[in-house]
């Protein structure tokens, strides 16, 4: 017996037949109607839908653009693991919809979901901010309440995005269908729209604003937080306005039972003598109404159009991740304007919103006059085609840029640059354990391109001997080294003898898109630097190494410099982006060495007083000069007594 019978008919058991002596009951007074948008037949209601839709998914959004940095710089996850946990985030983000559908439908109406979830969602942003403020617990703690928050997060967004579309699609009056098909078009206009502008400004609060000292991840939480506090408090304001259904039973458990039965019902009557039907569903006739079952069939002819489109979202949602990261050995100075490795999601939406009515409006029905039949098949199969030669631009992208990026140190190996100040060439050897040779080169004084040597070492750690051949003697020494870093090892003589300086470098400042610099000053006097209004610093005298500074891009044609008695300024020129910089102060010209560099050759720097080019190899870039150049109003000839 079918099921859905027996419920159809249970109206009539409720329906009372005839009651005599029963008073007649009032005429129902008239269903009042919604308010309207100035006249128009727009409910006044999917303003406060609308606007509460562009808050959330500005909050979303703007989180997520700066997740893969906070996992990676905040945090201190690996590339590999931050790339894990941000589409586990994401997957979780798409699995609770299926959650938050159930309850709307079964249980609390879709109402009541956004409500309820929506505090969730705030919660979560709130627990997420807390955890990205550095003086707030230890690191573990800051792990803890960013996975706790995340989590929030997934469940409160995930739970609400099935319930506002369709919320939204319940004010109308079914005479209003065509009015309601222009909703969806504002309500996904409002989506793009949110994301555009959160995508772009959340970066900007991350990296221009500083807090605590380091870039401020918690105000780049803590603003799409407040953004989702201003979306749950718009959507109550509409309260009253609002059509609220009440739960109308799981489609989706319908739909999952209907399809179980067919099956099991087909395999319950495999015998020959059963007559065969028209299509597999057709054997949950017994149970389900037929309305349903052609629903169900819709539904599966529809899921074959859908399989491509998990492989398509699985690299698409890599904008996020692997394309954030990708952006961060990038060069974002666009001339004008220096785009974060963060705001490169922001071309998403923003082409979006261009080429939905460009398309719409313009290449479609030009299309369509040349008498070409541009199907909504044929328009998925040309935006698949376009988007795998899109992927395949980034792959090569990423193929280019790991060729010329600075090899990864493997364990019990160490990478040396040698830079030689001293007035003459000099012959080195580099002895291992045993004094078997690790490295023999002849560098010349102020060489044009040092490079980095690849050692091998017997462990982790280990002292190894440099022999030294300088014009007429040898020189022996010895420098500890620690498997898994980049060195510099800084030569300087004056003809009668030869010194050497081992310095450990930077291998992992440089990925976050900043400068980092760091001075040699071989000057017998103490030089302050200033390199901006924050940033500060002294180095010692007779080759005195400063730590590395973080340092924005852009151009430095004067950076002040002070001693004891005078003062003078350099000019350092362009300072790349996501590059480490060393250099070396002298009498006579400043040299500039470009390491953990990201292209293959950068813009090459213009010797003060002559129009020579210098183009640098990728692991670095220095500017040189003639040395019989006078250079005096670069380096003045400070009073050596």
């Amino acid at each position: 017996m079918n099921t859905f019978q027996k419920n159809e008919s249970k109206e009539t058991l409720f329906t009372p037949v005839s009651i005599e002596g029963a008073p007649p009951r009032p005429p129902s007074p008239p269903k009042k109607s919604p308010p309207k948008i100035c006249g128009t037949n727009y409910p006044l209601s999917i303003a406060f839908i609308v606007v509460n839709e562009f808050c959330e998914r500005f909050s979303y959004y703007g989180m997520k653009a700066v997740l893969t940095l906070y996992f990676l710089y905040f945090l201190h996850w690996d590339e590999d693991t931050s790339t894990s946990i941000y589409h586990a985030f994401s997957s979780l983000c798409y699995f609770t919809p299926i959650l938050g559908a159930a309850i709307a439908d079964s249980w609390l109406g879709k109402f009541k979901t956004i409500i309820y979830l929506s505090l969730v969602y705030v919660l979560g942003h709130v627990i997420k901010s807390l955890g990205a403020i550095p003086i707030f617990g230890g690191q573990t703690l800051h792990r803890v309440l960013a996975v706790i928050g995340l989590s929030l997060i997934a469940l409160g967004t995930g739970g609400i995005k099935p319930c506002v579309a369709a919320f939204g699609g319940d004010q109308f009056e079914e005479k209003h269908a065509k009015e309601r098909t222009k909703y969806f078009s504002i309500f996904y206009l409002s989506i793009n729209a949110g994301s555009l502008i959160s995508t772009f400004i959340t970066p900007m609060l991350r990296g221009d604003i500083q807090c605590f000292g380091e870039d401020c991840y918690a105000l780049a939480f803590g603003i799409p937080g407040l953004l989702m506090v201003i979306a749950l408090v718009v959507f109550t304001l509409g309260s009253r306005m609002y059509k609220k259904p009440p739960p109308e039973g799981n489609i989706v458990a319908q739909v999952v039972k209907c399809i179980w039965f067919a099956i099991s019902n087909r395999f319950k009557n495999r015998s020959g003598d059963v007559p065969k039907r028209q299509h597999w569903l057709d054997w949950a006739t017994e149970k389900y109404p037929k309305q349903l079952i052609l629903d169900v069939k819709a539904l599966t002819r529809v899921l074959f159009l859908y399989i491509p489109l998990p492989m398509f979202w699985a690299l698409l949602d890599q904008q996020g991740s692997r394309w954030t990261l990708q952006a961060t050995r990038m060069d974002g100075n666009l001339g004008f304007f220096v785009l974060q490795p963060d705001q490169m999601q922001v071309l998403n939406p923003l082409l979006v919103l261009i080429f939905i009515p460009l398309f719409d409006l313009g290449i479609y029905r030009l299309v369509s006059k040349c008498g070409i039949n541009f199907t909504s098949i044929r328009k998925m199969a040309v935006g698949m085609i376009l988007a795998c030669l899109a992927f395949a631009v980034a792959a090569v992208i990423e193929i280019k840029i790991n060729e010329i990026a600075p090899p990864q140190v493997s364990p019990q190996a160490a990478f040396l640059q040698v830079v030689n100040l001293a007035d003459g060439e000099v012959n080195m050897t580099v002895l291992g354990e045993n004094n078997n040779p690790l490295l023999e080169e002849s560098i010349k004084s102020f060489q044009k391109i040092p490079h980095y040597s690849k050692l091998h070492l017997n462990t982790k750690s280990q002292n190894l001997h440099f022999r030294m051949k300088y014009k007429n003697f040898s020189v022996y020494t010895e420098h500890f080294v620690e498997e898994k870093n980049w060195y510099s090892l800084i030569l300087h003589g004056n003809g009668n003898n030869i010194s050497s300086l081992m310095v450990k470098n930077e291998e992992n400042k440089t990925t976050n898109g900043m400068t980092v610099v760091r001075f040699v000053n071989t000057l017998p006097e103490v030089v302050n630097i200033s390199l901006g209004t924050d940033t500060a610093f002294s180095v010692g005298e007779a080759y005195g190494v400063s730590a590395y500074r973080t340092v924005e891009t852009g151009e430095y044609p004067a950076v002040h410099c002070k001693t004891k008695d005078k003062g003078f300024y350099l000019n350092l020129g362009r300072l790349d982006f996501g590059a480490a910089y060393l250099f070396v102060i002298t009498k006579v010209t400043p040299v500039r060495v470009f390491r953990h560099g990201r292209w293959k050759t950068g813009q090459p720097a213009k010797c003060p007083s002559h129009g020579s080019y210098h183009s640098m190899p990728w692991l670095q870039r220095r500017r040189s000069c003639s040395l019989s150049q006078d250079l005096s109003f670069l380096i003045p000839r400070l009073p050596l007594a």
